[in-house]
């Protein structure tokens, strides 16, 4: 009996002392909610790799790709809140999707807003062949040619799709929605002239955008980029509410504690402020956006109301 007691005992002061022990103590997961390549897999590792010693523990890269990051999203949501599961979330999964389409999870309470990351705007691209140099000349020259040209998009309800369906209610132009499984069958298309224009990020265009295989208008955004000085914003031209980046950020299910949660966004806000990765995220024409989680999740807000008022505006429908 005494031995029982004893044994008891002890099994409970050791689950008291798994219960308070500090965090980070064993490898904390990201979740990239996309298979490997691209901006998203591009955040995850880098936050992973520059957490890992200032934290102490190993941070490792879960690649969870499937219905436009419906899957990933899932199992955060419903994931333990201790900190030990994390995602990159996006203008796709907390943007863009829950704007167009109903899915099966919330995307503001849902989640905690950990830290955001950074975002590349996107681009105004016309295929060369196209005889426009200027956003004026290309709105005349739609309007002149009304139903004769179209648009690429990743893919319906994307940022591609919606960021060129407001561009078509501001201006009042008709362009063919042509949508594509992804950017780059897209570019591709505007390269060779099978479609006449796209909004891709700049990330993914400045390739071509330098090869001189696509021409560039305008950027979104409240500032030209720095990589493409000469590219006017669409703000400074004249058309108001072109604010939307391709943003990426560090999410954490719903009740995370805020101890957590604020050493996160300290350390991950630290790690933009350093010269050497801004630079590395300038390379993919990544630009730092520090926030606190409040403000992280306020962005999310305004930016799923800001796409959902598109939606409604073009009366688009999407399953």
């Amino acid at each position: 009996m005494t031995l029982a007691g004893g044994a008891g005992a002890g099994l409970l002061a050791g689950a008291r002392a798994n219960a308070e022990e500090p965090w980070p103590s064993k490898p904390i997961r990201i979740i990239a909610p996309v298979a490997p390549g691209g901006g998203v897999d591009l955040v995850a590792r880098t936050i992973a790799d520059r957490l890992t010693q200032p934290l102490g523990q190993s941070f490792v890269v879960d690649n969870q790709s499937g219905g436009g990051g419906i899957i990933a999203s899932q199992m955060v949501t419903r994931a333990a809140p201790d900190g030990y599961t994390l995602m990159v979330g996006y203008v796709g999964t907390h943007g863009t999707n829950p704007a167009v389409r109903k899915v099966p999870y919330d995307a503001i309470n849902g989640f905690s807003p950990i830290a955001m990351v950074g975002g590349t705007p996107n681009i105004l691209v016309v295929t060369p062949g196209l005889p426009v140099k200027t956003v004026a000349e290309f709105v005349a020259y739609a309007r002149a040619h009304a139903g004769e040209l179209s648009y690429g998009t990743s893919g319906p309800g994307t940022l591609t799709h919606l960021a060129m369906e407001q561009f078509k209610e501001l201006t009042g132009i008709a362009l063919t929605h042509v949508p594509y499984r992804g950017i780059t069958p897209a570019i591709f298309d505007v390269m060779a002239g099978h479609t006449h224009a796209m909004f891709p990020g700049l990330a993914a265009a400045l390739p071509q955008i330098e090869a001189g295989k696509l021409r560039a208008l305008a950027v979104t955004g409240a500032r030209r980029h720095h990589l493409l000085p000469d590219v006017p914003t669409l703000e400074e031209l004249g058309y108001a509410g072109f604010d939307g980046v391709q943003w990426y950020g560090i999410v954490g299910p719903p009740g995370m504690p805020a101890e957590i949660v604020n050493r996160l966004n300290a350390e991950i806000n630290r790690q933009l402020a350093m010269p050497d990765l801004a630079e590395r995220l300038s390379g993919e024409a990544l630009d730092p956006m520090p926030m606190t989680p409040a403000e992280f999740g306020d962005y999310m807000k305004r930016d799923i109301a800001k796409w959902a008022a598109v939606v409604k505006a073009r009366h688009l429908e999407m399953e």
